[in-house]
């Protein structure tokens, strides 16, 4: 019999969430972190070297979808097991690297595999199934963890100024083993039914037209081959592409390095990019504001915020002005909290249904093929002109572009669309 108890379960996923984004994503964020000391011992190219990050989030990319078609078709639990093992051997072994395609294949190609599998592209699409309504405030919530992430890097910095990089990878393969494998094995259930319970708010009126209603009225689901042929899957992915892929990672590839090169210590610069995971999660706190607002303006502020940003990183010229660059750190990472779930939301608005983990991984894809060009365009810039300037602004048209696109692929009008699908049949 399906009930609902006082307590809904949803909200310890909701936890759990927050802590695998935490511990995978924050595997790949490190690489701000060590990335200098890398540079310190090998002498490679920056370009070069930031290849590792761009093959990994392209990677990501790639392998999102199929992590997501996993969880909708076959079992979940034993896709998210698959990814944690994968994920805690490869980051092992990159502390026995020595050659750059030993990063390569260990940072670029196989940890972001077991991070597709075990990350977001199952626990959105978790949250998404788990909340009819207050999906906002969930998935808000619960990628607190993708902030975290980014102030997990003063662990590995820690580590590191006290031990080294390769004894870094050890914690961080560790902490998966040891914390996060042992959460999923008691409370991941990545559907309501498959512990007799309803989703969050399908015993109630929905009160709005942000996507609770148009969720509980329509009668098909849409499949993926429906939503591929849409304008508004598309441009949200783009959307994805521009903010995460070639705005956020190819600043957050290099902006510790810049920092040492302007003239901080190596310590101050991994506080500051602390900093913009701590904000993050103020953004993401606020994230529920676009069940008020409307999904559409909260992008719009982030993009504005995150325009802002950049323009005080780029008056960054030397280390007299400390300001600038928590300024920066501050607004930025707000900013991302706020544009990261309300994409995904706006998605959840359209597409929701049995098959939202493969539509939603597709979101992914645009982080992964924009994030393959984002660091290693920076670090290419750099070694060509000796400055990151010219990359910077890049990053900052991206912000923009990101924002119309989102408004055009116009979530507020999700409930129309559902109603086109639902009377061509199609």
């Amino acid at each position: 019999m399906i009930s609902r108890p006082r307590f809904f379960y949803g909200w310890y996923l909701v936890g759990l969430m927050v802590v695998g984004m935490m511990l995978a994503y924050g595997i790949r964020n490190a690489f701000s972190v060590f990335f200098d000391p890398i540079l310190d011992e090998f002498q490679w190219y920056r370009g070069a070297t930031a290849i590792m990050l761009s093959l990994n989030i392209l990677v990501y990319g790639l392998t999102a979808p199929v992590a997501g078609s996993l969880v909708d078709r076959w079992k979940p639990r034993k896709v998210v097991f698959i990814g944690i093992f994968t994920l805690s051997l490869a980051t092992f072994c990159c502390a026995f690297a020595s050659q750059l395609w030993h990063f390569y294949l260990l940072f670029g190609i196989l940890a972001p595999i077991g991070t597709a599998f075990c990350a977001a592209p199952a626990l959105n699409p978790t949250l998404m199934n788990w909340f009819a309504k207050k999906r906002g405030l969930a998935i808000g919530l619960g990628q607190i963890g993708g902030g975290l992430s980014f102030a997990y890097g003063m662990l590995v910095e820690t580590v590191i100024s006290h031990w080294g990089w390769r004894p870094s990878f050890y914690v961080m393969a560790g902490l998966l083993l040891v914390v996060l494998l042992p959460l999923y094995w008691i409370l991941f259930y990545y559907r309501p039914e498959d512990k007799g319970l309803k989703p969050y708010g399908t015993d109630e009126p929905s009160l709005d037209g942000n996507g609770d209603e148009i969720e509980q009225t329509a009668t098909r689901d849409w499949t993926l081959r429906k939503a591929v042929r849409t304008h508004n899957l598309w441009l949200l992915v783009f959307s994805q592409f521009c903010y995460w892929g070639t705005g956020n990672y190819l600043v957050i590839a290099h902006q510790i390095k810049f920092a040492v090169d302007v003239g901080y210590t190596s310590v101050l610069a991994a506080s500051v990019f602390a900093l913009f995971g701590i904000a993050s999660i103020g953004g993401q706190l606020c994230a529920s504001i676009s069940d008020v607002i409307g999904r559409e303006k909260t992008v719009t502020i982030a993009s504005v915020l995150s325009i802002g940003a950049m323009v005080a990183l780029l008056s960054v010229t030397d280390n007299s002005q400390p300001w600038l660059l928590y300024m920066y750190a501050t607004v930025s990472g707000f900013a991302t909290g706020l544009f990261s779930p309300t994409i995904f939301v706006g998605l959840a608005d359209i597409f929701h249904g049995r098959n939202i983990g493969a539509i939603s991984a597709l979101v992914l894809t645009g982080t992964g093929i924009g994030g393959a060009l984002g660091p290693w365009l920076g670090g290419y810039i750099y070694d060509i002109s000796g400055s990151y300037s010219t990359a910077f602004i890049i990053s900052l048209a991206s912000f923009a572009v990101a924002g119309v696109s989102f408004w055009i692929a116009a979530p507020r009008n999700a409930e129309k669309l559902r109603a086109r699908m639902e009377s061509s049949g199609t």
